[in-house]
């Protein structure tokens, strides 16, 4: 599935079966919320922090997916085409960042 695609779905669905969009400040409270809870699952997988029983049947893919979710909502209420958002991203990062992380010290293996 492309960014437009993904785009396109998420708008049919919140038209057909969710009724309306939340506006943007609950939306942009809710992606605060999901990245949190990719952030407590990597805390507890890859971090020193230790599984509460509540958090082990937690997956990280979904979560990972609820945040891009209310990410694209968020794209679709202000007008941005996300895969117009990211070529720009990467045309931005190949030209400032076309030496950088070759040339950090704390990257070298």
């Amino acid at each position: 599935m492309t960014l437009a695609e993904a785009q396109e779905k998420v708008d049919a669905w919140i038209n057909s079966t969710g009724v309306r969009y939340f506006n943007e400040l609950t939306n942009m409270a809710i992606l605060t919320e999901e990245v949190g809870e990719v952030a407590r699952i990597m805390a507890r997988k890859y971090g020193e922090q230790s599984f509460k029983e509540s958090d082990k049947d937690k997956d990280l893919a979904d979560e990972m997916a609820d945040v891009l979710w209310v990410l694209i909502c968020l794209a679709n209420q202000t007008g941005v085409d996300l895969t117009q958002a990211m070529e720009k991203n990467f045309e931005k990062k190949n030209h400032r960042d076309k030496d950088r992380h070759r040339a950090n010290k704390k990257l070298k293996p």
